[in-house]
């Protein structure tokens, strides 16, 4: 019985073959494919326990081919997904690219890896993304759910997958995602009072008094930031650039240039200041392009090492929960303060950038820009204009 299972059937040119493979203990069922550029052949295969559930298989494996798909039998998710970050993200921000090898990783490979491409059904993933709801917010669910989508399509303009099983499901409603907060006056006031004469400090007086995003301020140079000294009659920032692919920011509406309270004027001419000693101590040439929140060698500065020194900051100024923060809640916070002040919302949308209002000026880099000062002097109302510091 072995000779038999060991002996191949003997197949003309073009035909299919069913063999024993010993070491698998299993038949297998092979499907010549032709040649590669290299003229090495190309065979799809199958296997089974039996000779009927090859021919079976060889059968849809046929049909398949016949329909322009030659997916191959073991073609794994976890081989799609990874093809498909390999391969299908040219291009991208690479903090979105961690972003989705992140999701991958922890919540598709570990439930979905194994399975085999072609096998993969609508049922199976239902079940995937019901248990996936009770851990995941909706908006992440639906992310995991892009990704897997995504790699199924990738494939499929490969000829590794027939159809994608991925569009035959609905995503189901997860765990509310954690709501952003804002700060009181209160608490506001105090972060501004904590960590003075550091860095991080004037980073978090730009964030909460000019409202700028977290990827626009990690950028902004010096070349951005126009203080008393530069001879303009409004002390102002051009919130011109950002981290995100090619330095554009959000939205062409979010280019805008914004007048900064004269608290902010002075933190920042003070952390100028300080920039430049420590730059001429260092032996290195001043120029306007250097960074306004670089590391200790000059380089842009990681969205985690903002949020580790903000909340160190958090941590002196009383808060119980530092962890429970993030630095784009200084942006939440501005435009709560200034709502709470009675400033238009008309007039907020214009400065922090929202392409949904029809009143913001469409602005580019190198042209001369409006200053919008509302949000500048609602600041010097609620939290002073600094100059009782200065006198201190």
């Amino acid at each position: 019985m072995a000779e038999a299972h060991e002996r191949r059937t003997r197949a003309g040119h073009g035909d299919d073959s069913i063999y024993w493979d010993k070491s698998k203990n299993r038949y297998i069922g092979a499907v010549s494919l032709g040649y590669t550029p290299s003229g090495e052949r190309k065979r799809a295969k199958v296997s089974g326990k039996t000779k009927t559930e090859v021919r079976n298989k060889l059968r849809e494996l046929k049909k398949e081919l016949a329909q322009g798909a030659k997916t191959p039998a073991n073609y794994s998710v976890a081989q799609a997904v990874h093809d498909w970050l390999a391969q299908g993200l040219k291009g991208r921000e690479e903090t979105s690219v961690d972003t989705y090898k992140s999701l991958a990783e922890s919540h598709i490979i570990p439930s979905l890896g194994k399975a085999k491409l072609r096998s993969l059904e609508a049922d199976d993933l239902d079940e995937w993304l019901e248990a996936k709801a009770e851990v995941l917010a909706t908006q992440s669910l639906r992310m995991v759910h892009s990704i897997l989508r995504r790699s199924i399509s990738h494939a499929q303009r490969r000829g590794k997958a027939m159809r994608n099983v991925a569009e035959l499901v609905d995503v189901p409603e997860g765990r509310p995602g954690r709501p952003s907060k804002s700060l009181t006056l209160e608490q506001g006031e105090a972060v501004l009072r904590a960590e003075e004469d550091s860095w991080i400090h004037a980073y978090v007086v730009l964030s909460i008094l000019v409202g700028v995003r977290p990827e626009e301020a990690r950028p902004l140079t010096w070349k951005h930031v126009h203080l008393p000294e530069s001879g303009r009659a409004k002390p102002h920032v051009d919130v011109w650039r950002s981290v995100r692919r090619h330095g554009d920011t959000k939205t062409r509406k979010s280019r805008r240039s914004l007048a900064m309270p004269r608290q902010a004027a002075l933190v920042l001419e003070t952390h100028k200041a300080r920039e430049q000693a420590d730059c001429q101590t260092a032996g290195n040439e001043w120029t306007e392009e250097r960074l306004v929140f670089p590391t200790e060698t000059g380089e842009l500065r990681s969205a985690s090492s903002v949020r580790h020194h903000f909340r160190k900051l958090l941590k002196e100024a009383g808060f119980d929960n530092p962890k429970q923060w993030t630095p784009r809640e200084l942006r939440t916070s501005f435009v709560s303060l200034l709502s709470d002040h009675g400033i238009p919302i008309e007039v907020i949308a214009r400065l922090v950038g929202h392409s949904g209002s029809g009143t913001t000026e469409r602005v580019y880099r190198k042209q001369l820009r409006p200053v919008i000062s509302e949000g500048a002097e609602a600041m010097d109302d609620i939290f002073g204009d600094g100059e009782e510091k200065t006198e201190n």
